[in-house]
């Protein structure tokens, strides 16, 4: 077998997931019973189950087969959540496309009315919260996605909290943390509410937060490399000057290597094909930047020959880089793995 420095990239977010890639294949013919299986396997694993849900439901040419497989199997849970997921990215793909209001907030009702249904179906699920969550993105008030609005007793946009002053749907957030605590999920529906509506520097607000914890969830300490992320996007996306220092700060360092060491590192090299390949990607262009080249090959190894475009991508384009990103990328791999 080729080493990952010598295998061809393969640009894809669903990585090592043989499985998920099957199901996408039968999708894309019309077939809905690889994804069907899939899901049922997945379980209670409720990380993996919403990267695949996400992934399965990112081809707008399947949709109809999910439709369809909805509508046959009315009780099926499983179809219900990548139904309301499908409907969910067409109203946000709407709202970013500048659709009249009308038209969004009817695409937005469709998803909403969607994700009760499914959490009729699976109320110990978290991920109708968190399709509510990701709903809470659109311009509307986001109180009215939490069914239990009128009986909440705190003010509903408001934690208890001295150090989270930052307003929110956080009735959202609490509800899938009470079903699966420290939900990846709903961390980064938060996280990117967050940047929707106040910036890039109050989502890296919520991500400190977050970490700072006494014990935090290990796989969300990836949240604040994908925080920086959003703010290196704000101040250096368009090329402005000083984009080569911002990862060479005390903070961008702290970050990634805490992340590597609490997060990563502890991980059964077997267990790496399970681990999200937006994470590894995230991580292992944070380690490279912030010089960590012992650290990154370890990451770059468990990635094997697969990426995602971000954050190389954007990263490549914001330096003035002529070249594809997958050039740069695929030199930064072989010079980390030499």
């Amino acid at each position: 077998m080729a080493s990952p420095a010598t295998a061809d990239l393969t640009v894809s977010p669903v990585g090592a997931d043989s499985d998920l890639r099957a199901a996408l294949e039968d999708l894309r013919m019309g077939r809905h019973l690889a994804a069907r299986d899939l899901l049922i396997r997945t379980g209670l694993n409720w990380s993996l189950l919403a990267r695949r849900c996400h992934l399965l439901v990112s081809d707008p040419s399947a949709r109809g087969v999910i439709k369809t497989w909805r509508d046959d199997e009315p009780h099926s849970r499983h179809a219900s959540l990548l139904w309301a997921r499908a409907l969910t990215h067409g109203a946000l793909q709407l709202h970013r496309e500048g659709r009249a209001d009308s038209v969004v907030c009817r695409a937005g009702v469709m998803a909403h009315e969607e994700w009760n249904r499914a959490q009729s179906l699976w109320p110990e699920s978290p991920e109708p919260w968190n399709g509510r969550l990701q709903l809470a993105r659109l311009p509307y008030d986001p109180q009215f996605l939490d069914p239990s609005w009128r009986s909440r007793r705190q003010p509903w946009d408001r934690l208890d909290d001295v150090e989270m002053h930052l307003s929110g749907p956080w009735p959202l957030w609490a509800e899938a943390n009470e079903r699966h605590p420290g939900d990846r999920d709903a961390h980064h529906r938060m996280r990117e509410y967050f940047l929707q509506h106040r910036g890039a520097v109050p989502a890296l607000q919520f991500s400190q937060w977050i970490v700072s914890a006494r014990r935090p969830y290990t796989e969300l300490l990836m949240l604040p490399l994908y925080a920086l992320m959003d703010l290196y996007r704000e101040r250096h996306g368009s090329g402005q000057r000083g984009a080569l220092g911002f990862w060479q700060t005390e903070q961008a360092h702290h970050f990634a290597m805490r992340a590597f060491r609490e997060w990563f590192s502890p991980i059964p090299e077997a267990e790496h094909r399970w681990l999200s390949p937006w994470d590894l990607n995230h991580l292992a262009h944070a380690l490279v930047s912030c010089s960590e080249s012992g650290a990154a090959r370890q990451v770059f190894n468990a990635l094997g020959p697969y990426a995602t475009p971000q954050p190389w991508k954007d990263v490549n384009a914001s330096l003035g880089r002529s070249q594809d990103w997958t050039d740069e990328f695929l030199r930064i791999r072989a010079t980390v793995l030499k």
